[in-house]
């Protein structure tokens, strides 16, 4: 392995990512880093989010930057604002020991003004969205006479986001002699053409096959009846205390109903989808990042621009019809060397179109079965014990209360404490799940043509068996519930705590 001390940057530099942490360089960074330092040719990079790209193009970028001209040197471009913005964060934290380096961020729906005079100040990097960029670049205050490097980041999802035009006009309008770099998850036909039309002289460098997913993704997938998916996405968040994810559902309409039935049940989740103005899309996604929200539910292009590196599970209420979709999903956990779970639920009619997902993934998909309450109540006992044994107690604040505590519970044995302690945070859990029906689908009894006919009868007619939830009257009491927290599916009155970061 090469490490970054051995790819000819700058002490400056290397003393920056060591206080970031970079102890070695990630497969990509390894591939990427020591080529562009190296070379001038065009680099098309198949690689997934979250593989430490911004690294690998933004350090040899901001090696080779003449930091003596004030012209724009490299133009980033980026499918969401969110995501600009992150790059821009990363390439200052990389340049922090570096003087006279100056990056611009650039996005609709902010102030144009202010992102010009940033520009004008002497920017040699600018971060932008293709729209946005485009306009300065129309408006004549955003030049790219000058510039060296073009950066296309997650090229393939700003193409499903319909930038194709102005990515073309973008291309068209910089200098020929620039080196151009792609980078991509995946390689549908849309980015060969581009690559074809644009680029000269393509080095190819791929961190895992084409189109295929992360190998630190498990694929589970349950096979459950329409009308009790929600009962189903509530087990797997039960079965795992410490859950961290993002659960994607098709529509907006699903995606809030499905993160209110959350809510209701005690855990502190919320909803990101294209109902929400910019303010309650960054409060939603900067409460998701702290980890004050367990679980996110999202639609697909809500959710891009969303980059969190420690989710310990992806979910897929639904299937997506094109298995590039899924990949950019799964592609969401798994990162930075740790471990991610995707899992998806679907009907037996779908067990087609997961083989064809299996197929395009090239990895194996575990058919897992619903847990049983028995099994829930077990992990979340011993996920509470845990909890209590490890447990740091603050005996300066706690002490006081100590000798009333005692007098209180004098009257308890050893055995009969635990038993109330145990019942205050699980009688009515223990209760529900006593009852609580097996929902696996036993495919032995089902001949697949009975699904062959119009799979979304099925899915309309469920909707009539859902309870009414009625509506909540007040969306602002999520701020201030800290703490994961979950109840019964149906009934009971109180919140039982199962987990906290």
């Amino acid at each position: 392995m090469i490490l970054f001390n051995e790819m000819g940057l700058s002490a400056e530099i290397q003393s920056a990512i060591e206080d970031l942490g970079f102890v070695q360089p990630t497969p990509v960074q390894e591939k990427v880093v020591p080529f562009l330092m190296e070379s001038k040719q065009d680099l098309v990079a198949l690689a997934q989010t979250g593989t430490g790209k911004t690294a690998a193009f933004g350090l040899p970028i901001i090696q080779q930057l003449d930091t003596r001209k004030k012209s724009v040197q490299s133009l980033i471009l980026s499918p969401t604002r969110e995501l600009a913005i992150q790059i821009a964060g990363d390439l200052q934290n990389f340049s922090k020991n570096l003087d006279f380096i100056n990056i611009a961020v650039v996005y609709g729906g902010a102030d144009i003004v202010k992102q010009m005079k940033e520009i004008e100040r002497g920017a040699q990097i600018v971060v932008g969205t293709p729209g946005r960029t485009l306009d300065l670049i129309k408006r004549g205050k955003l030049k790219v006479n000058e510039i060296r490097w073009v950066v296309l980041d997650e090229a393939d999802e700003m193409l499903s986001m319909g930038f194709k035009d102005d990515l073309d006009a973008i291309l068209e309008t910089s200098p020929a002699e620039k080196q151009t770099l792609l980078f991509s998850a995946t390689m549908p036909q849309e980015i060969v053409q581009i690559s074809k039309k644009y680029m000269k002289n393509i080095f190819e460098i791929a961190v895992g096959k084409k189109n295929t997913g992360t190998e630190n993704v498990e694929h589970h997938y349950y096979v459950v009846h329409a009308k009790d998916r929600y009962i189903a996405l509530k087990r797997v968040a039960d079965i795992n205390p410490n859950i961290y994810g993002i659960i994607f559902c098709r529509t907006r309409m699903e995606t809030k109903e499905v993160a209110d039935k959350l809510i209701e049940d005690g855990y502190n989740a919320d909803a990101l989808h294209g109902d929400l103005s910019q303010s309650q899309r960054d409060f939603v996604m900067a409460r998701f990042r702290s980890k004050h929200l367990q679980m996110l539910v999202a639609t697909d292009v809500a959710a891009r621009g969303l980059d969190v590196n420690d989710l310990s599970h992806v979910i897929n209420y639904n299937l997506p019809d094109d298995p590039e979709v899924y990949i950019h999903r799964s592609g969401r956990t798994g990162r930075a060397g740790k471990k991610g779970i995707s899992v998806t639920l679907i009907h037996l009619r779908e067990k087609g179109k997961l083989k064809q997902v299996e197929r395009t993934v090239n990895q194996p998909f575990i058919k897992k079965m619903v847990p049983s309450g028995k099994e829930i109540c077990e992990k979340q006992l011993f996920s509470l014990i845990d909890k209590v044994e490890n447990i740091e107690v603050n005996n300066e604040q706690i002490g006081e209360f100590m000798p009333v505590i005692y007098k209180k519970l004098a009257w308890l044995d050893r055995e009969e404490l635990i038993k109330h302690f145990v019942s205050v945070e699980f009688n009515r859990f223990l209760t529900y799940y006593e009852n609580a029906q097996d929902i696996n689908v036993d495919e032995s009894h089902h001949n697949e043509h009975e699904f062959s006919g119009r799979g979304e009868k099925n899915e309309r007619g469920d909707r009539g068996n859902r309870r009414d939830r009625g509506r909540r009257k007040d969306r602002g009491s999520r701020d201030g519930r800290e703490g994961f927290n979950s109840k019964p599916e149906k009934g009971g009155k109180g919140n039982y705590e199962f987990s906290r970061f």
